[in-house]
């Protein structure tokens, strides 16, 4: 996560185990830049005080909202979830994503469950 060093997204997204298990792989100013692998369902949460971009780098993401028209997602597209909105990523089939987040972003916003991760979790693999 060295400034000033190339990074290969597909190369680091094959280093991703676990599905929805974000991993930083750069910093912008208050910025992380994560890569994630997403299968199935995730979680209705939102962040309250920060904007989120999902990126897809290959597969498909549909990305459900409460108050607005689902959102589908394929390859080289992105859509920015802005903050306090509620969401549901949903990718039927493996997915990989890059995304965004201020540094203070919680992986499922003020919703704790078992598949929320940790910060220090992401930041070390």
């Amino acid at each position: 996560m060295l400034a000033g060093h190339a990074v290969q997204v597909t190369q680091a997204l094959e280093q991703v185990t676990d599905y929805w298990s974000p991993r930083v792989v750069g910093q912008v100013n208050d910025q992380y830049i994560k890569v994630a692998k997403l299968k199935g369902e995730f979680v209705w949460h939102d962040h309250p005080n920060e904007d989120e971009l999902f990126f897809v780098v290959y597969g498909h993401l549909k990305i459900a909202f409460e108050d607005r028209a689902d959102v589908h997602l394929g390859p080289g597209e992105f859509c920015v979830v802005p903050r306090g909105v509620r969401h549901f990523p949903v990718a039927d089939e493996e997915c990989g994503i890059m995304l965004i987040e201020t540094v203070t972003t919680q992986h499922t916003g003020d919703v704790i469950t078992e598949r929320s991760v940790a910060l220090e979790k992401q930041l070390n693999g």
